[in-house]
């Protein structure tokens, strides 16, 4: 496929094979692990920029007095055991806008798989499956495809919150209306997919084929949900639940493949100092396979807020905000630990 001909010049900045704390270590282990995947690439780079001009990809600002910035959305709290539970699930159509959404998802998906040369087996996607039984020869994924797919889906997985965000809070300003809670709930998952991006970043440079194809990619999508959400936003929250799902998808398999022992490079290798500050990673669960356990967890809550809010009506609280009179029962939260994978039903929350 194009994209996975176009293949990346991984670049290890801000990943260590070792304790990211130790910096003259880390730039000889980054060193050492783009050499080792020189020889694997094809010739047609990933990155069109000569090695010796590739610079910092997210530079600090120079002469600033702040030293630390907080962040406006801190990541709420994940233990290994709740991560661990991330299962993969479908919500089943239940009327015409289900359907509309869920074969939107369908063709997205095949564009998208055909775009980043990526392979997947029908029965894995169903869940009938485990990945690890996949075939070689012609599901097979590497490190370097499975950047290319990441960085492609999550920078187009940051439009939809963006644009339900900013749709609402134009809405409210237009009718002079409290918006109820949605705006940050969508604004926040924006912000969070976009450090997922960031985060990849960190792992591969993109270089002018990638680049032009998300161009394309977030402008056609950016558009066609720019106006499907001006008709009907519990379609398009019904449509990115159902996207989630492939997400989830995307990202066992990736596990999964990691814990097969397809993708050796990833064994031992720590996760970028960026990220292991966002998520707040422990001591001992600092590598990609955590990495990739904390954006999958993101993911499913994704799946799951989408869902509910796709049970709802435009007028109701946000649930993920709300303060009920009753503690002592299940409701949704910010975290893992009331995640329903197909979503809240609005019974369920009004009760």
């Amino acid at each position: 496929m194009l994209a996975a001909r176009a293949a990346p010049k991984l670049l290890a900045r801000g990943l260590t094979v070792g304790p990211p704390t130790a910096i003259t270590t880390g730039l000889k282990a980054s060193y050492i692990f783009v050499h080792q995947y020189a020889s694997q690439v094809s010739h047609r780079r990933f990155s069109s920029t000569p090695r010796t001009s590739i610079k910092e990809y997210f530079p600090p600002p120079e002469n600033y007095p702040a030293i630390k910035k907080s962040e406006a959305w801190p990541h709420p709290v994940y233990t290994e055991e709740q991560m661990s539970q991330i299962i993969i699930a479908h919500r089943e159509t239940k009327n015409w806008s289900d359907w509309v959404a869920l074969k939107a998802v369908q063709i997205l998906r095949s564009v998208t798989d055909f775009a980043t040369g990526y392979r997947h087996d029908r029965e894995v996607a169903a869940g009938e499956k485990d990945p690890r039984d996949a075939k070689r020869k012609r599901f097979a994924m590497d490190e370097r495809k499975w950047l290319v797919r990441f960085l492609f889906l999550e920078s187009v997985a940051g439009v939809p919150g963006m644009v339900g965000g900013m749709l609402r809070h134009l809405h409210s300003l237009r009718r002079m209306k409290r918006d109820n809670g949605w705006i940050e709930t969508l604004l926040e998952e924006a912000y969070n997919e976009r450090m997922h991006l960031l985060t990849f970043l960190k792992m591969a440079e993109p270089g002018w084929f990638m680049k032009f194809m998300v161009l394309g990619a977030q402008g056609v999508f950016f558009n066609g949900f720019f106006l499907a959400y001006l008709i009907s936003p519990r379609t398009c929250h019904r449509f990115v639940g159902y996207l989630e799902e492939e997400a989830v998808i995307t990202y066992t398999r990736a596990i999964n493949d990691l814990d097969a022992g397809k993708l050796p490079r990833w064994e031992n290798l720590y996760a970028p100092a960026f990220a292991i500050k966002y998520w707040d990673m422990p001591d001992g669960h600092r590598k990609i396979r955590d990495l990739l356990l904390y954006v999958r967890a993101d993911e499913a809550k994704h799946r799951e807020v989408n869902h509910t809010l796709g049970n709802l009506t435009q007028e109701d609280p946000n649930p993920y905000l709300a303060e009920y009179r009753d503690p002592n029962l299940p409701r949704p939260s910010k975290g893992l630990e009331t995640l329903k994978p197909t979503g809240w039903e609005r019974d369920e929350i009004l009760k």
